[in-house]
């Protein structure tokens, strides 16, 4: 009998899955760090006979080869992906069986050119659809990573993809999307669902209920938001063939060699809390509070090949961090240093800045010397309104742009006061006074700011 496991990858946005029949399991979309499925594999006591990706991902480094070559796998991809390794190449309509499953692939173009969906069947019948980016959950995948010039031609792709499934597929099969769970490679927002069938995506996914394919490609295309830099690389590493994982523990750094690092102008990042690091940190460190978001927002801020040093509570944390920033493909750790801030700190005073919320910055806006409001928001989420007479500066344009901004107090906003955090302490590393504004901005109008409302 069939059964589908998850793998969650929170920080991602993104799931990979173990299907299988109680002897022999089919692994899909495996992300880079392949030891989860290793264990949940022995845990349900299966072996693992094929590997399968959707399609070649712009959002992360696949464990896909790995994983197939640590476990004698069949590796399937799509036979016109011009990969640099041996693989088994499907293609539309392929079948292919995983002890008593077959598994069908159907082409179903859209999020890239060649995005196979498998549909795995018990006898003859259908029973789980895993769909990669191509049809999620009320939604469908983003159309514009391989390039603008191909966007139009890929949104009308992905529109007849999915209806081609939702014609072909039974009402009764769950779907299983790897994408729609937080990932950019969404092209608008998902139905928020866990789980779900064929039957509930007819009723509600974008690309079903909108019966004008010209009306769908304009309104996907109007709503693409910027997605995260690391992306331009991920293809090519997961074209070339991604090396294994390596998470053995970095470095470890005496203060002396941290504060070193430091001063030399290196990308040393704390993980710590982003309030208790506004209340002491190491001057010239950055602040990326480890969390849900905490890869996505390193990886799109930092130089893409930057060495990274990081500072944790604990070992354990800072492998925690480690973990996913090879997901991404950020392998180069020059070290890692744990502790309490002050010790590591030596000598030297912890650096301090204002942590403040948006009834705070209507007082200040109100005296006689109002300060510099900076919205480190996506222009997309600028384009819905914004506060009067700030600057707009994305976070992932900021380190570009320190220089235009005043040696005055920088007091920056951004949704709910993460991005603010990093924003914050990129200004105070540049030498700026910075006031970082922890707030939800649902609350600014009640605070009495002017808000002026976008078109």
């Amino acid at each position: 009998m069939l059964e589908v496991l998850t793998i969650e990858t929170p920080g991602l946005g993104d799931r990979s899955y173990l299907a299988h029949d109680g002897t022999s399991a089919l692994v899909v979309d495996p992300q880079r760090d392949i030891d989860r499925i290793l264990d949940l594999a022995a845990s349900a006591g299966v072996t693992i006979t094929h590997v399968a990706e959707t399609h070649i991902h712009n959002d992360y480094v696949s464990g896909g080869l790995d994983l197939a070559r640590r476990t004698g796998a069949a590796y399937l991809i799509h036979e016109d992906d011009d990969v640099e390794y041996e693989r088994e190449p499907i293609a539309d309509q392929a079948l292919v069986n995983v002890g008593s499953l077959t598994v069908r692939a159907i082409a179903t173009p859209g999020h890239t050119h060649h995005h196979l969906s498998y549909l795995v069947l018990e006898g003859d019948q259908p029973k789980a659809l895993f769909t990669g980016g191509s049809l999620l959950y009320g939604s469908v995948g983003r159309t514009d990573l391989i390039g603008d010039h191909a966007a139009d031609g890929l949104t009308r792709d992905q529109y007849r993809s999915v209806r081609k499934l939702a014609s072909t597929v039974p009402d009764e099969v769950e779907v299983w999307p790897t994408h729609g769970f937080g990932s950019f490679c969404s092209s608008a927002k998902t139905s928020g669902a866990r789980s779900g069938t064929m039957a509930d995506e007819r009723i509600s996914n974008l690309a079903l209920t909108m019966q004008d394919e010209d009306q769908f490609v304009e309104q996907l295309l109007s709503g693409l938001t910027a997605y995260p830099r690391y992306y331009a690389h991920m293809a090519p590493i997961n074209l070339s063939g991604p090396t294994p994982v390596d998470l053995t523990p970095p470095h470890e750094l005496d203060a002396g060699s941290l504060r070193s690092q430091i001063r030399s102008g290196r990308w040393v990042v704390d993980l710590n809390n982003r309030r208790a690091y506004a209340r002491g940190h190491l001057p010239g460190t950055i602040s990326v509070e480890l969390g849900k978001q905490f890869a996505t927002y390193l990886g799109w801020v930092l130089p893409w090949g930057t060495p990274v040093t990081l500072i944790g509570d604990s070992k354990q944390q800072v492998a925690e961090a480690q973990r996913e920033l090879v997901r991404i493909g950020i392998d180069r750790l020059e070290g890692a240093a744990t502790g309490d801030r002050a010790e590591l700190s030596g000598d030297q005073a912890l650096a301090t800045y204002p942590v403040v919320d948006f009834e705070a910055l209507a007082e200040a806006l109100s005296g006689d010397h109002p300060p510099l409001v900076l919205d480190v928001r996506r222009h997309d989420e600028r384009a819905v309104g914004w506060i009067a007479g700030s600057v707009h500066v994305p976070l992932q344009d900021l380190v570009n742009h320190l220089e235009q901004l005043p040696h005055t107090p920088i007091w920056v906003h951004c949704a709910s006061g993460f991005r603010a955090s990093v924003a914050a302490s990129i200004i105070s590393r540049g030498g700026k006074p910075a006031v970082h504004i922890d707030d939800d901005y649902s609350k600014a109008p009640g605070a009495g700011l002017a808000i002026v409302k976008g078109g």
